[in-house]
């Protein structure tokens, strides 16, 4: 994320693409609003081809963005736990409308349907 001076003025678009530029954080956030609640682990399986510190990377920069909660549970061994902010939430139709899109897109390049590559399945964001 770019580093802007509080109260700063800032383009809306580079304000979103700020916190949702990177290459996992779409699919975190997607995974989020679609199970509530997901520990490191889940998140991990269901997007295999990120390597953990990357992971871990763009959680803590969602949850620095106000888009992500990790709560810690004081117990051995030790359970971290991510769901989104009522702020997060209110990416959902946002990312609904990027994946209807980005279908759109797909059919007027005569391209078939097929699961996302990053992620374990073709799950993004159906509510909205």
């Amino acid at each position: 994320m770019i580093a802007k001076p509080k109260n700063s003025p800032i383009c809306p678009i580079t304000a979103a693409l700020d916190v949702l530029g990177g290459k996992w954080k779409v699919f975190i956030l997607s995974y989020l609003a679609e199970h509530g609640t997901l520990r490191f682990g889940e998140l991990k399986r269901l997007i295999p081809k990120v390597t953990q510190k990357m992971l871990a990377q763009q959680l803590k920069e969602l949850e620095e963005a106000g888009l992500v909660n990790r709560r810690v549970y004081a117990q051995v061994p030790p359970k971290v736990e991510y769901r989104l902010t009522a702020h997060g939430e209110t990416l959902c139709p946002v990312l609904h409308s990027l994946r209807e899109w980005g279908n759109l897109h797909r059919e007027v390049l005569g391209l078939g349907e097929a699961p996302c590559a990053e992620a374990a399945s073709d799950v993004l964001v159906a509510a909205g």
